[in-house]
């Protein structure tokens, strides 16, 4: 399905106030929040999405968004989570800009057991839009937190929000979705400490937006190769823009990522993301790195997230500035 056919399967009442609006020509910006301005390091995962009516979401704020406090998030309308692990959900923050550095980040400061996810929604009166089993869990985090619990909204595979002009669809990911006890508390959190395990919260997941311009970007989560990259992301929503998670070990490294790319979902363009590594130095893709690996095997061109670099996209995927 493309493009079209996805935006008129969503909630009729949203997409017509969508056609009315004169955004189609405008541009969907895309800010990375790493760890030091100017590169793309080893813990950076969390991106700014700015749709043309001003819509903004927050995608797996992890441990390089320092709190809420961070002046770079400015307004957050949504928060969506791809799965708990503590690199995504954030189990800790850095003291400050660009501490540590771009091969090991600092991440001293615990916000263990709320998240940085949660203190993020809760301080933002954002939505928080979360898969799998995970939203029961969350609306009691988020109402301890001081948030109310119906800020948590689920969205499971073949499910739909709209935020402002923005479809979000929730698509499947191979990876898995424990919760580590540093997020609980009690009896239960140094019974799971204790005996080595976590605790499960449904399948991790990915997703697709669709931009009031147009465009549509599938934002891979962590995940392996799954034919649902074909059968959904391509066949069915018809995504343009990819967010690929590249960082290998645990997920797809950069040539099993480059397959995704080009022989499954066949964006036009792709971000690399969730490289596990210091990819540049001055902003310039290193020689030998995954990144660089990644770059040299997909067809499609591929934009490097350099934290605080905004790149903006056209409905067609291409990237008129900043990239």
């Amino acid at each position: 399905m493309n493009r079209n056919s996805f935006a008129m399967a969503t909630i009729g009442a949203a997409l017509s106030a969508m056609l009315a609006q004169p955004a189609w020509s405008a541009n969907v910006k895309i800010t990375p929040l790493g760890s030091h301005e100017g590169e793309f390091c080893r813990s950076d995962r969390a991106l700014i999405f700015e749709d043309p009516d001003g819509t903004r979401i927050l995608y797996d704020a992890g441990r390089t968004v320092r709190g809420p406090e961070d002046e770079r998030l400015g307004e957050v309308d949504a928060v969506l989570l791809s799965h708990v692990h503590g690199d995504h959900l954030g189990d800790a923050i850095a003291s400050g800009p660009d501490a540590g550095s771009c091969a090991e980040p600092d991440a001293s400061v615990s916000v263990t057991p709320n998240s940085n996810s949660v203190n993020i929604v809760v301080a933002k009166n954002a939505r928080f839009l979360v898969g799998g089993e995970m939203a029961s869990f969350f609306q009691k985090k988020v109402a301890a937190a001081g948030g109310v619990d119906s800020q948590v909204e689920l969205v499971r595979f073949g499910g739909v929000r709209e935020v402002g002009g923005v479809t979000v669809a929730s698509v499947p990911a191979v990876h898995s979705n424990g919760l580590s006890p540093a997020f609980l508390e009690g009896e239960i959190a140094a019974a799971l400490k204790e005996s080595g395990l976590t605790a499960y919260v449904g399948p991790p997941g990915g997703y697709v937006l669709q931009f009031s311009n147009g465009l549509v970007v599938y934002l891979s989560g962590d995940t392996g190769i799954t034919a649902e990259q074909d059968a959904v992301v391509r066949r069915f929503f018809g995504a343009e823009l990819a967010v690929m998670n590249i960082g290998g070990i645990f997920s797809t490294g950069p040539q099993e990522a480059a397959y995704v790319i080009n022989e499954l979902v066949q964006p036009r363009a792709v971000i690399a993301s969730h490289a596990n590594e210091a990819a540049t130095d001055g902003g310039q893709v290193q020689p030998g790195t995954r990144t660089r690996t990644f770059i040299d095997a997909v067809d499609a061109p591929v934009h490097i997230p350099l934290s605080g670099r905004t790149m903006e996209f056209d409905g067609d995927a291409q990237c008129v500035s900043g990239c």
